[in-house]
């Protein structure tokens, strides 16, 4: 097949880059079989037979109404950020049926499982227990578990139950939890079909050892989980953050755990970093990540194939089936930021 003859691809892919999310055998397959014009998110720059002739885009960059008029070949936007931002005509895209996907779920098992982790964590003392250890302190046996607690045969709440929160409750399966989950953007069927209790948000505060968060950032939740949440909660019970610091008021979160009610994890904050003098990062009963719960290089090159899959069933005339796509409804009212560079 001639390079003229090729289908065309705009790569935009930041903040991540090729490299990053394909193997370098998954690279080459994709630049044998398309035409790749790589630039930077300003693809609104590019030359106007190329815009034209683009079948895909690998990336989020902003795409004007304007501008989407010119790409008049388009298929489908890989968004391998995976947060749907509010930086293009879905509507329009919608119309026109040109798919909006992402490769998001290749993030659930990472961030479930360190989600568990922090769990454990917060059940065991496991940190504060080493560090007691590395200066002399250590607490030997039944002293050193004075406020320990099992996971297993627990109460668990999850609040949110897309890929993230389906990928937590498979691994808690194994811990014989009652779980309740809480998303009002599901069925009660669909909850009910994957082995958990439908409940309101107040049922899965008020009777959970554990609550875990993985919902999405949108036009109705944000700053949802405030003072009010935490005051529900059961004393020394553990709140795991995990989807996106929007959804909770992290001041009140903060007092929650510094008045002792709760103790707490998060992989994400406010502002990344917070500044070295923020009180997140010495309040004790908190346990902190650096967004890096995802960030594998095993689920970055899943994107790739997922990627490579898609267009190889659009190429056929077949709908993507890998990736996740964007529904007309739901989309313009997710408010994740972007992500920070890699």
């Amino acid at each position: 097949m001639s390079e003229s003859s090729q289908p065309l691809v705009i790569s935009a892919p930041e903040p991540r880059t090729l490299d990053l999310i394909f193997t370098p055998a998954s690279l080459v397959r994709l630049r044998a079989g398309y035409r790749v014009v790589e630039t930077d998110r300003d693809i609104a720059a590019l030359p106007a037979e190329i815009l034209a002739g683009a079948r895909y885009i690998v990336g989020q960059p902003p795409i004007s109404g304007e501008l989407l008029a010119r790409m008049q070949s388009l298929r489908c936007v890989f968004n391998v950020e995976s947060n749907l931002i509010d930086n293009m005509p879905y509507e329009t895209l919608f119309e026109r049926g040109i798919h909006v996907v992402t490769t998001g779920a290749v993030f659930a098992e990472p961030v479930a499982e360190l989600g568990l982790a922090m769990a454990i964590n917060l059940a065991r003392g496991i940190v504060d227990a080493d560090l007691a250890f590395r200066e002399g302190k250590e607490l030997w046996g039944g002293e050193g578990n004075r406020t320990a607690r099992l996971i297993s045969g627990a109460d668990v709440g999850i609040i949110g139950f897309g890929d993230l929160g389906k990928a937590l409750n498979r691994l808690l399966s194994g811990f014989r939890t009652r779980t309740r989950v809480f998303d009002p953007w599901l069925p009660r069927s669909m909850l009910i079909e994957h082995g958990v209790e439908p409940a309101s948000l107040d049922e899965v505060l008020s009777g959970s050892d554990f609550v875990f968060v993985v919902a999405s950032v949108t036009s109705e939740n944000q700053g949802f989980l405030g003072a009010d949440t935490f005051a529900k909660m059961r004393k020394g019970a553990a709140f795991i953050l995990l989807s996106r610091a929007g959804v909770v008021d992290f001041e009140a979160l903060m007092e929650a755990v510094r008045s002792g009610r709760i103790v707490a994890a998060s992989d994400v904050f406010p502002e990344e970093p917070p500044g070295l003098d923020h009180p997140v990062r010495a309040l004790p009963g908190f346990l902190r990540s650096a967004h890096r719960a995802g960030a594998l290089d095993i689920a970055f090159k899943r994107m790739g194939d997922m990627v490579l899959e898609d267009m190889d069933l659009m190429d056929r005339g077949l709908p993507p089936m890998r990736c996740k796509r964007a529904e007309r409804e739901t989309v313009s009212r997710m408010r994740s930021k972007p992500v920070d560079r890699n």
